[in-house]
Protein backbone atom coordinates (compact mmCIF):
# COMPACT_ATOMS: atom_id res chain seq x y z
CA UNK A 1 0.00 0.00 0.00
CA UNK A 2 1.67 3.32 -1.16
CA UNK A 3 1.87 5.76 1.98
CA UNK A 4 3.41 8.94 0.44
CA UNK A 5 1.37 11.15 -2.24
CA UNK A 6 2.64 14.83 -3.45
CA UNK A 7 -1.12 15.76 -3.46
CA UNK A 8 -1.67 16.26 0.17
CA UNK A 9 -0.14 18.51 3.04
CA UNK A 10 1.77 17.95 6.31
CA UNK A 11 -1.09 16.15 8.78
CA UNK A 12 -1.00 15.09 12.12
CA UNK A 13 -0.76 11.53 12.81
CA UNK A 14 -4.03 9.50 11.66
CA UNK A 15 -6.80 8.47 13.65
CA UNK A 16 -9.08 5.16 13.00
CA UNK A 17 -11.78 6.39 10.55
CA UNK A 18 -14.29 3.83 12.04
CA UNK A 19 -14.87 1.10 8.98
CA UNK A 20 -12.94 2.54 6.84
CA UNK A 21 -9.59 1.21 5.63
CA UNK A 22 -7.74 3.13 3.18
CA UNK A 23 -8.14 5.24 0.21
CA UNK A 24 -8.26 3.31 -3.80
CA UNK A 25 -7.96 5.23 -6.79
CA UNK A 26 -11.62 5.26 -9.40
CA UNK A 27 -9.18 4.94 -12.25
CA UNK A 28 -6.94 2.64 -12.06
CA UNK A 29 -7.04 0.86 -8.13
CA UNK A 30 -3.83 1.80 -7.02
CA UNK A 31 -4.64 1.88 -2.75
CA UNK A 32 -2.90 4.44 0.00
CA UNK A 33 -2.94 4.57 3.37
CA UNK A 34 -5.75 7.08 4.76
CA UNK A 35 -5.08 10.54 4.54
CA UNK A 36 -5.92 13.76 3.19
CA UNK A 37 -5.16 12.62 0.05
CA UNK A 38 -7.04 13.16 -2.69
CA UNK A 39 -5.25 12.01 -6.29
CA UNK A 40 -3.81 9.17 -7.33
CA UNK A 41 0.00 9.10 -7.92
CA UNK A 42 0.10 6.90 -11.01
CA UNK A 43 -2.87 8.15 -12.91
CA UNK A 44 -4.01 11.59 -11.17
CA UNK A 45 -7.39 9.93 -11.00
CA UNK A 46 -9.62 10.76 -8.13
CA UNK A 47 -9.50 8.66 -4.40
CA UNK A 48 -12.48 7.22 -2.78
CA UNK A 49 -12.55 5.56 0.65
CA UNK A 50 -12.87 1.93 0.80
CA UNK A 51 -14.66 0.51 3.78
CA UNK A 52 -14.51 -3.20 5.51
CA UNK A 53 -17.77 -3.18 6.95
CA UNK A 54 -18.30 -5.19 9.90
CA UNK A 55 -21.74 -6.82 11.55
CA UNK A 56 -24.45 -3.51 10.52
CA UNK A 57 -28.22 -4.28 11.31
CA UNK A 58 -31.12 -1.82 10.92
CA UNK A 59 -31.71 -1.63 14.78
CA UNK A 60 -29.10 -0.40 15.19
CA UNK A 61 -29.11 2.25 13.01
CA UNK A 62 -32.52 3.09 13.86
CA UNK A 63 -31.26 3.04 17.86
CA UNK A 64 -29.05 6.01 16.98
CA UNK A 65 -29.41 9.27 16.90
CA UNK A 66 -31.74 11.51 14.39
CA UNK A 67 -29.27 12.87 12.09
CA UNK A 68 -26.80 11.43 9.56
CA UNK A 69 -24.57 9.88 12.98
CA UNK A 70 -27.03 7.14 12.94
CA UNK A 71 -24.88 5.66 10.01
CA UNK A 72 -21.41 6.18 11.58
CA UNK A 73 -20.36 2.57 11.20
CA UNK A 74 -21.15 3.21 7.35
CA UNK A 75 -19.18 6.93 7.16
CA UNK A 76 -15.17 7.48 7.53
CA UNK A 77 -15.79 9.51 11.10
CA UNK A 78 -14.95 8.41 14.63
CA UNK A 79 -17.23 6.56 16.67
CA UNK A 80 -17.69 9.04 18.85
CA UNK A 81 -18.73 11.50 16.50
CA UNK A 82 -21.65 12.19 17.73
CA UNK A 83 -20.36 13.65 20.86
CA UNK A 84 -18.32 16.35 19.25
CA UNK A 85 -19.52 20.32 18.57
CA UNK A 86 -20.73 19.52 15.02
CA UNK A 87 -24.28 20.74 13.40
CA UNK A 88 -25.78 17.12 13.43
CA UNK A 89 -27.11 17.73 10.39
CA UNK A 90 -29.66 15.13 8.49
CA UNK A 91 -32.41 13.18 8.90
CA UNK A 92 -34.43 15.51 6.94
CA UNK A 93 -38.35 14.35 5.84
CA UNK A 94 -39.26 12.53 2.84
CA UNK A 95 -42.67 13.98 1.45
CA UNK A 96 -44.71 12.38 0.36
CA UNK A 97 -45.54 14.13 -2.89
CA UNK A 98 -49.72 13.28 -3.70
CA UNK A 99 -50.70 16.73 -4.83
CA UNK A 100 -47.37 17.35 -7.61
CA UNK A 101 -47.54 13.79 -8.22
CA UNK A 102 -51.20 13.95 -9.49
CA UNK A 103 -50.72 17.04 -11.20
CA UNK A 104 -47.78 15.05 -13.34
CA UNK A 105 -49.42 11.67 -13.22
CA UNK A 106 -46.92 10.11 -11.31
CA UNK A 107 -48.46 7.35 -8.49
CA UNK A 108 -45.83 7.39 -5.88
CA UNK A 109 -43.80 10.42 -5.41
CA UNK A 110 -41.68 11.74 -2.99
CA UNK A 111 -39.61 14.99 -2.48
CA UNK A 112 -36.56 14.58 0.12
CA UNK A 113 -36.38 17.72 1.13
CA UNK A 114 -32.85 18.77 2.22
CA UNK A 115 -33.91 22.46 3.08
CA UNK A 116 -34.12 21.23 6.44
CA UNK A 117 -30.36 21.36 7.44
CA UNK A 118 -28.88 23.50 9.88
CA UNK A 119 -27.92 25.77 7.28
CA UNK A 120 -30.67 24.79 4.83
CA UNK A 121 -28.97 23.09 1.98
CA UNK A 122 -27.83 19.50 2.09
CA UNK A 123 -24.17 20.70 1.76
CA UNK A 124 -24.26 20.28 6.41
CA UNK A 125 -23.84 16.64 5.21
CA UNK A 126 -20.57 16.48 3.35
CA UNK A 127 -19.07 19.67 5.66
CA UNK A 128 -19.61 17.21 8.55
CA UNK A 129 -17.85 14.46 7.59
CA UNK A 130 -14.90 16.79 6.19
CA UNK A 131 -15.08 18.32 9.37
CA UNK A 132 -13.97 14.80 11.45
CA UNK A 133 -11.35 14.32 8.81
CA UNK A 134 -10.51 18.45 9.47
CA UNK A 135 -10.38 17.43 13.34
CA UNK A 136 -7.85 14.35 13.00
CA UNK A 137 -5.63 15.93 10.19
CA UNK A 138 -4.80 18.94 12.73
CA UNK A 139 -6.29 22.11 10.52
CA UNK A 140 -7.20 25.37 12.41
CA UNK A 141 -9.08 26.67 9.44
CA UNK A 142 -11.85 25.36 7.53
CA UNK A 143 -12.47 26.35 4.01
CA UNK A 144 -13.74 26.12 0.47
CA UNK A 145 -14.26 26.63 -3.02
CA UNK A 146 -18.29 27.50 -3.08
CA UNK A 147 -21.36 28.23 -5.87
CA UNK A 148 -23.07 29.14 -2.12
CA UNK A 149 -24.47 26.71 -0.20
CA UNK A 150 -21.17 25.22 0.69
CA UNK A 151 -19.58 28.57 2.03
CA UNK A 152 -22.74 28.99 4.41
CA UNK A 153 -21.91 25.11 5.35
CA UNK A 154 -18.41 25.90 6.48
CA UNK A 155 -18.57 29.12 7.81
CA UNK A 156 -21.16 27.79 10.39
CA UNK A 157 -19.36 24.00 10.76
CA UNK A 158 -15.97 25.77 11.86
CA UNK A 159 -17.77 28.05 14.29
CA UNK A 160 -19.70 25.30 16.16
CA UNK A 161 -16.67 23.81 16.28
CA UNK A 162 -14.52 26.56 17.10
CA UNK A 163 -12.31 26.68 13.83
CA UNK A 164 -11.17 29.68 11.85
CA UNK A 165 -13.11 29.78 8.16
CA UNK A 166 -12.05 31.37 5.19
CA UNK A 167 -14.00 30.90 2.21
CA UNK A 168 -14.11 31.87 -1.43
CA UNK A 169 -16.83 32.31 -3.92
CA UNK A 170 -17.47 34.04 -6.68
CA UNK A 171 -18.40 37.55 -6.20
CA UNK A 172 -21.44 37.76 -8.50
CA UNK A 173 -23.45 34.95 -5.76
CA UNK A 174 -27.35 35.93 -4.36
CA UNK A 175 -27.00 38.28 -2.06
CA UNK A 176 -28.80 35.81 0.35
CA UNK A 177 -26.02 33.27 0.21
CA UNK A 178 -23.25 36.11 0.98
CA UNK A 179 -25.45 36.91 3.87
CA UNK A 180 -25.53 33.40 5.29
CA UNK A 181 -21.67 32.77 4.85
CA UNK A 182 -20.70 36.18 6.14
CA UNK A 183 -23.16 36.24 9.32
CA UNK A 184 -21.35 32.71 10.93
CA UNK A 185 -17.96 34.97 11.18
CA UNK A 186 -14.79 34.17 9.26
CA UNK A 187 -13.39 35.38 6.47
CA UNK A 188 -15.61 35.39 2.85
CA UNK A 189 -13.53 36.15 -0.17
CA UNK A 190 -15.58 37.15 -3.15
CA UNK A 191 -13.29 36.48 -6.53
CA UNK A 192 -14.06 37.91 -10.31
CA UNK A 193 -14.46 35.10 -12.21
CA UNK A 194 -17.14 31.91 -12.49
CA UNK A 195 -16.59 28.97 -9.55
CA UNK A 196 -14.33 27.02 -12.07
CA UNK A 197 -12.03 30.05 -11.61
CA UNK A 198 -12.76 29.91 -7.87
CA UNK A 199 -11.77 26.50 -7.77
CA UNK A 200 -8.58 26.72 -9.53
CA UNK A 201 -7.55 29.46 -7.38
CA UNK A 202 -8.26 27.20 -3.92
CA UNK A 203 -5.91 24.04 -5.36
CA UNK A 204 -3.25 27.01 -6.10
CA UNK A 205 -3.32 28.03 -2.54
CA UNK A 206 -3.21 24.93 -1.16
CA UNK A 207 0.77 24.76 -2.42
CA UNK A 208 1.35 27.65 -1.41
CA UNK A 209 2.60 28.82 2.96
CA UNK A 210 -0.30 30.92 3.10
CA UNK A 211 -2.37 27.39 3.08
CA UNK A 212 -0.65 25.72 5.65
CA UNK A 213 -3.24 24.03 7.67
CA UNK A 214 -6.48 25.12 5.87
CA UNK A 215 -8.75 21.88 5.28
CA UNK A 216 -10.48 23.37 2.07
CA UNK A 217 -13.57 20.75 2.44
CA UNK A 218 -14.07 20.19 -1.15
CA UNK A 219 -10.50 19.99 -2.40
CA UNK A 220 -7.44 17.89 0.14
CA UNK A 221 -10.61 16.95 2.17
CA UNK A 222 -12.97 16.41 -0.88
CA UNK A 223 -12.27 11.96 -0.44
CA UNK A 224 -13.98 12.47 2.84
CA UNK A 225 -16.57 15.00 2.22
CA UNK A 226 -18.25 13.19 -0.91
CA UNK A 227 -18.52 10.14 1.76
CA UNK A 228 -21.21 12.38 3.19
CA UNK A 229 -24.04 12.88 0.24
CA UNK A 230 -24.09 8.94 0.97
CA UNK A 231 -25.98 9.51 3.61
CA UNK A 232 -28.53 10.89 1.45
CA UNK A 233 -29.31 7.15 -0.17
CA UNK A 234 -29.08 5.97 3.21
CA UNK A 235 -31.88 7.93 4.82
CA UNK A 236 -34.35 7.65 1.56
CA UNK A 237 -34.20 3.96 1.57
CA UNK A 238 -34.87 4.09 5.37
CA UNK A 239 -37.81 5.95 5.80
CA UNK A 240 -39.07 4.53 2.26
CA UNK A 241 -39.02 1.32 4.67
CA UNK A 242 -36.33 -0.14 4.09
CA UNK A 243 -35.97 -0.31 0.52
CA UNK A 244 -35.07 1.38 -2.93
CA UNK A 245 -37.21 3.76 -4.82
CA UNK A 246 -37.60 2.47 -8.33
CA UNK A 247 -35.78 5.83 -9.95
CA UNK A 248 -34.63 8.89 -8.53
CA UNK A 249 -34.10 12.35 -10.02
CA UNK A 250 -31.12 14.03 -8.33
CA UNK A 251 -29.33 17.82 -9.52
CA UNK A 252 -26.13 17.68 -10.96
CA UNK A 253 -23.15 19.74 -10.49
CA UNK A 254 -20.03 18.98 -10.14
CA UNK A 255 -21.69 14.98 -10.33
CA UNK A 256 -20.55 13.90 -6.69
CA UNK A 257 -23.66 14.11 -4.92
CA UNK A 258 -25.12 11.44 -7.85
CA UNK A 259 -22.30 9.25 -7.29
CA UNK A 260 -22.06 8.89 -4.01
CA UNK A 261 -25.78 8.10 -3.63
CA UNK A 262 -25.35 5.30 -6.06
CA UNK A 263 -22.72 4.32 -3.98
CA UNK A 264 -24.79 4.12 -0.80
CA UNK A 265 -27.62 2.24 -2.60
CA UNK A 266 -24.80 -0.43 -3.61
CA UNK A 267 -23.76 -0.64 -0.17
CA UNK A 268 -26.99 -1.00 1.26
CA UNK A 269 -27.32 -4.07 -0.87
CA UNK A 270 -23.68 -5.60 -0.05
CA UNK A 271 -25.09 -5.42 3.62
CA UNK A 272 -28.13 -6.84 2.96
CA UNK A 273 -29.90 -4.01 4.87
CA UNK A 274 -32.28 -3.93 1.59
CA UNK A 275 -33.62 -6.15 -1.31
CA UNK A 276 -31.44 -5.93 -4.08
CA UNK A 277 -33.51 -5.00 -6.95
CA UNK A 278 -32.85 -2.63 -9.90
CA UNK A 279 -33.13 1.29 -9.55
CA UNK A 280 -32.99 3.81 -12.28
CA UNK A 281 -30.87 7.41 -11.57
CA UNK A 282 -31.68 10.45 -13.20
CA UNK A 283 -29.50 13.59 -13.57
CA UNK A 284 -30.87 17.25 -13.65
CA UNK A 285 -28.95 19.79 -14.95
CA UNK A 286 -29.68 23.75 -16.34
CA UNK A 287 -29.74 24.49 -19.40
CA UNK A 288 -27.23 27.57 -19.25
CA UNK A 289 -24.65 25.05 -17.48
CA UNK A 290 -25.25 21.26 -18.98
CA UNK A 291 -22.06 19.72 -19.76
CA UNK A 292 -23.20 16.46 -18.60
CA UNK A 293 -26.57 16.75 -20.38
CA UNK A 294 -24.96 17.53 -23.74
CA UNK A 295 -22.26 14.46 -23.53
CA UNK A 296 -25.07 12.43 -22.74
CA UNK A 297 -27.20 13.13 -25.21
CA UNK A 298 -24.22 13.55 -27.89
CA UNK A 299 -23.68 10.02 -26.78
CA UNK A 300 -20.07 11.00 -25.57
CA UNK A 301 -17.76 9.86 -22.45
CA UNK A 302 -16.00 12.47 -22.21
CA UNK A 303 -17.69 15.67 -20.58
CA UNK A 304 -16.56 19.39 -22.25
CA UNK A 305 -16.41 22.18 -19.83
CA UNK A 306 -18.63 25.01 -20.72
CA UNK A 307 -19.20 28.48 -19.14
CA UNK A 308 -22.18 28.77 -16.64
CA UNK A 309 -25.15 31.27 -17.49
CA UNK A 310 -27.91 30.15 -15.30
CA UNK A 311 -29.77 31.34 -12.49
CA UNK A 312 -28.96 28.20 -10.70
CA UNK A 313 -26.12 29.06 -9.66
CA UNK A 314 -25.28 26.57 -7.14
CA UNK A 315 -25.30 23.72 -10.28
CA UNK A 316 -22.91 26.61 -12.31
CA UNK A 317 -19.59 24.56 -12.17
CA UNK A 318 -19.38 24.33 -15.51
CA UNK A 319 -16.48 21.65 -15.52
CA UNK A 320 -17.72 18.97 -13.44
CA UNK A 321 -15.22 16.69 -11.99
CA UNK A 322 -17.33 13.54 -11.48
CA UNK A 323 -19.41 14.06 -15.32
CA UNK A 324 -17.57 10.91 -16.48
CA UNK A 325 -18.73 8.99 -13.66
CA UNK A 326 -22.64 10.63 -13.75
CA UNK A 327 -22.69 9.15 -17.62
CA UNK A 328 -21.79 5.94 -16.25
CA UNK A 329 -24.10 5.57 -13.57
CA UNK A 330 -26.95 6.71 -15.33
CA UNK A 331 -26.33 4.75 -18.64
CA UNK A 332 -25.41 1.59 -16.07
CA UNK A 333 -29.00 2.16 -14.09
CA UNK A 334 -30.52 3.06 -17.48
CA UNK A 335 -31.31 6.38 -16.55
CA UNK A 336 -30.90 10.03 -18.75
CA UNK A 337 -29.60 13.45 -18.10
CA UNK A 338 -31.65 16.06 -18.76
CA UNK A 339 -31.34 19.61 -19.02
CA UNK A 340 -34.24 22.50 -17.98
CA UNK A 341 -34.01 26.44 -19.47
CA UNK A 342 -34.14 29.12 -16.24
CA UNK A 343 -38.22 29.89 -17.22
CA UNK A 344 -38.58 26.16 -16.82
CA UNK A 345 -36.82 26.27 -13.56
CA UNK A 346 -38.50 28.85 -12.51
CA UNK A 347 -42.12 27.44 -13.00
CA UNK A 348 -40.96 24.02 -11.30
CA UNK A 349 -40.48 26.06 -8.51
CA UNK A 350 -43.73 27.86 -7.93
CA UNK A 351 -45.56 24.09 -9.05
CA UNK A 352 -43.42 22.79 -6.45
CA UNK A 353 -44.12 25.67 -3.74
CA UNK A 354 -47.91 25.56 -4.84
CA UNK A 355 -48.87 21.50 -4.87
CA UNK A 356 -46.67 20.68 -1.64
CA UNK A 357 -45.89 23.95 0.34
CA UNK A 358 -41.65 23.26 -0.21
CA UNK A 359 -40.52 26.17 -1.26
CA UNK A 360 -37.14 24.88 -3.36
CA UNK A 361 -34.14 27.41 -4.16
CA UNK A 362 -33.40 27.19 -8.10
CA UNK A 363 -31.61 23.57 -7.95
CA UNK A 364 -34.87 21.87 -6.50
CA UNK A 365 -36.26 24.17 -9.63
CA UNK A 366 -34.26 22.04 -11.81
CA UNK A 367 -34.94 18.96 -10.12
CA UNK A 368 -38.54 19.45 -10.61
CA UNK A 369 -38.37 20.91 -13.73
CA UNK A 370 -36.58 17.53 -15.48
CA UNK A 371 -38.63 15.01 -13.02
CA UNK A 372 -42.06 17.28 -15.14
CA UNK A 373 -40.18 16.89 -18.31
CA UNK A 374 -38.68 13.58 -18.44
CA UNK A 375 -42.29 12.31 -17.55
CA UNK A 376 -44.20 14.05 -19.97
CA UNK A 377 -41.63 12.54 -22.52
CA UNK A 378 -42.29 9.23 -21.49
CA UNK A 379 -38.91 8.08 -20.02
CA UNK A 380 -39.96 7.94 -16.65
CA UNK A 381 -41.93 4.80 -15.17
CA UNK A 382 -45.55 6.68 -13.77
CA UNK A 383 -46.26 3.72 -12.24
CA UNK A 384 -43.06 3.23 -10.30
CA UNK A 385 -41.98 4.59 -7.04
CA UNK A 386 -39.95 7.89 -7.62
CA UNK A 387 -38.07 10.43 -5.10
CA UNK A 388 -37.16 13.67 -6.35
CA UNK A 389 -34.43 15.71 -4.58
CA UNK A 390 -34.81 19.18 -3.19
CA UNK A 391 -30.96 20.18 -1.72
CA UNK A 392 -31.70 23.98 -0.63
CA UNK A 393 -34.41 26.41 0.54
CA UNK A 394 -35.79 29.16 -2.10
CA UNK A 395 -34.99 31.94 0.60
CA UNK A 396 -31.93 31.51 -0.70
CA UNK A 397 -32.41 32.27 -4.27
CA UNK A 398 -35.81 35.21 -4.18
CA UNK A 399 -34.81 36.54 -6.91
CA UNK A 400 -35.69 33.92 -9.24
CA UNK A 401 -39.50 33.92 -8.24
CA UNK A 402 -39.28 37.49 -6.87
CA UNK A 403 -41.77 39.01 -9.61
CA UNK A 404 -44.54 36.60 -9.52
CA UNK A 405 -43.98 37.44 -5.56
CA UNK A 406 -46.33 40.27 -4.92
CA UNK A 407 -50.07 40.94 -2.70
CA UNK A 408 -53.03 39.59 -4.89
CA UNK A 409 -54.51 42.71 -3.87
CA UNK A 410 -54.31 45.69 -2.04
CA UNK A 411 -57.02 47.06 -0.50
CA UNK A 412 -58.94 50.32 2.00
CA UNK A 413 -59.36 48.15 5.81
CA UNK A 414 -62.77 47.35 5.01
CA UNK A 415 -64.90 44.19 4.18
CA UNK A 416 -66.54 46.39 0.84
CA UNK A 417 -63.09 46.84 -0.40
CA UNK A 418 -62.06 43.12 -0.48
CA UNK A 419 -65.46 41.84 -1.53
CA UNK A 420 -65.31 44.41 -4.58
CA UNK A 421 -61.41 43.38 -5.19
CA UNK A 422 -62.64 39.45 -5.72
CA UNK A 423 -65.94 40.17 -6.67
CA UNK A 424 -63.80 41.74 -10.24
CA UNK A 425 -61.25 38.28 -9.88
CA UNK A 426 -64.57 36.20 -10.49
Amino acid sequence: MALANPAVQPAAAVAPFGSAVGLSCRECGQTYDLGPSYACLECFGPLEVSYDFGGVSREAIEAGPANIWRYRDLLPVPADVADKPNLAPGWTRLVRARNLGKELGLRSLHVKDDSGNPTHSFKDRVVAIALEAARTFGYTTLSCSSTGNLAGAVTAAAARAGLRACVFIPADLEQAKIVMASVYGGDLVGIEGSYDEVNRFCSELIGDPLGEGWGFVNVNLRTYYAEGSKTLAYEIAEQLGWRLPDQIVIPVASGSQLTKIDKGFRELIKLGLVEEKPYRIFAAQAAGCAPVSSAYKAGHEVVQPVRPDTIAKSLAIGNPADGPYVLDIVRRTGGAVEDVTDAEVVDAMRLLARTEGIFAETAGGVTVGVLRKLTEAGVLDPDAETVVLNTGDGLKTLDAVAEFARPTAVIRPSVDAFRAAFDDRG
